[in-house]
């Protein structure tokens, strides 16, 4: 399969509340007697990652960790990286609050090519602390990201984590981000959060001849998931139509049926069920048949957003098969469509369709 949104993940030991905390999108500090391993994601872990480690599938917690412990961060790394089958990853590397893989290091241990997606709010913060005008801000952020082509597969926005989704297609004028990169640069710590630099940002992305990446829906406390709707992009999707440049919603959850419909009905969209076929662990399967009721199979790519446990690769992989095999299988026993149509298909979501948008 290709990977088309991933992270990097630590390469150091972690203590129980350390492996804890990176299991989940939850917030630290929750009630002691609540642990995310009475979940569906705790449970999915229990059952599918101990035999890498050499364990007995549903392991106790506390055994697995103490495996874990014993042959170190490198090689368990390196096994689940290995176990999750990967042909190609394209990895984020605009999110790194602590030491993480990079992708040549992520590649080498999966036996996958590794590619670059530049994550766009962090180009331009970097822009931001060096010393660049207000009046200079566009032309540099420009230039950077044009730079960045060669070595980069996509780009990524993160709008929905700081302005939300409901984004104008309209391309912000100059006068506009200048004003906006004004305010930025006011900033001690500059951080985009602006519906116009949001924007100019994609409009450079798109300029650049890049697929553009969009966080929609599900992830960790900062985002506020009223604004994280998919359905508040069309403005700007159906203006990124007109150039044919792609748009890439990651993760959906819990609007994936409204990202379906997206796919369907605009020519540039493409969607995944990244993070969450992992989170809902058994339930993968129901996330993934009603992702697939309206999205085109030709515009449904697979993605893991493993970040931090080399186990959310494995587990996000493993759990998509079967969620995506479960689904056609059933179609062939139903009778609507053959076993050669579901083997196409699958071979389509799997690694064809990101092979086909990112030019891998």
């Amino acid at each position: 399969m290709v990977d088309h949104h991933c992270h990097g993940v630590l390469d150091r030991d972690l203590d129980r509340g350390e492996f804890e905390e990176s299991l989940t999108e939850a917030e630290t500090g929750g009630p002691p007697e609540v642990s995310p391993f009475d979940s569906q994601i705790g449970f999915a872990l229990r059952r599918w990652c101990p035999p890498v480690l050499g364990l007995d599938a549903h392991a106790e917690p506390g055994d697995y960790l103490a495996r874990r412990a014993e042959l170190g961060a490198v090689e368990v790394n390196r096994r689940f990286l290995s176990a999750a089958g990967l042909e190609a990853l394209c990895v984020d590397t605009g999110y790194t609050p602590q030491a993480i893989l990079d992708p040549p290091a992520l590649g080498r241990l999966a036996g996958a090519s590794a590619h670059e997606i530049v994550r766009l709010e962090t180009v331009a913060e970097e822009v931001a602390g060096e010393g660049v005008t207000a009046a200079g801000f566009a032309g540099k952020v420009r230039a950077r990201i044009e730079a960045c082509v060669p070595s980069v597969v996509g780009a990524k926005s993160i709008a929905a984590y700081r302005a939300g989704l409901e984004l104008s297609g309209e391309r912000p004028s100059d006068a506009e981000v200048t004003a906006a990169a004004g305010r930025l640069l006011r900033q001690d710590r500059p951080r985009v959060c602006d519906e116009t630099l949001h924007r100019f940002l994609v409009w450079c992305a798109v300029d650049a001849g890049l697929p553009v990446q969009f966080h929609v829906g599900y992830g960790d406390v900062d985002a506020d998931l009223r604004r994280g709707d998919p359905l508040l992009l069309i403005d700007l999707l159906r203006a990124m139509a007109s150039t044919g440049a792609p748009a890439m919603l990651l993760h959906n959850y819990p609007f994936h049926r409204q990202a379906g419909y997206l796919a369907q009905v605009l020519p540039n969209v493409y969607v995944d069920a990244g993070l969450a076929t992992h989170n809902l662990g058994h339930r993968a399967q129901a996330l993934i048949t009603e992702l697939l009721e309206l999205a085109p199979f030709g515009k449904v790519l697979y993605s893991s957003d493993a970040f931090g446990l080399a186990e959310l690769y494995h587990l996000g992989a493993l759990l998509f098969r079967r969620a995506l095999a479960g689904m056609l299988a059933g179609g062939v026993d139903d009778g609507a469509w053959t076993a050669c149509d579901a083997r196409r298909v699958a071979v389509l979501v799997a690694s064809g369709n990101a092979r086909r948008v990112y030019g891998l």
